[in-house]
């Protein structure tokens, strides 16, 4: 399930939340979304720990939304509990900025 690009902004702007493409590096560099961080999924499970901040909460989105399911997957098993899916990034368009 996905959160709205209302809640992900809300998110950010409220709780400081982390947004994260899970898309390949090359992808990333063709489009970023402001204030994102790229962590490919091969390597989410591998840096996960040293490079994201288990006490804010965690955007993941990729292209469709299928990367981002397996990387939010993945960051819970390995104990982070605040962890949203906001599907393909051209959701972050489907609402104004606040």
């Amino acid at each position: 399930m996905f959160i709205s690009c209302e809640e992900a902004k809300n998110l950010i702007r409220t709780k400081n939340a982390q947004l994260v493409d899970v898309r390949t590096p090359e992808e990333y560099a063709m489009s970023k979304l402001p204030g994102a961080v790229n962590i490919p999924l091969q390597d989410i499970e591998a840096v996960a720990d040293a490079e994201l901040d288990d006490s804010r909460p965690i955007i993941v989105f990729c292209r469709s939304g299928q990367r981002s399911h397996m990387a939010q997957q993945i960051l819970m098993a390995k104990g982070f509990s605040d962890v949203h899916n906001m599907g393909p990034y051209q959701a972050w368009y489907q609402c104004p900025d606040q």
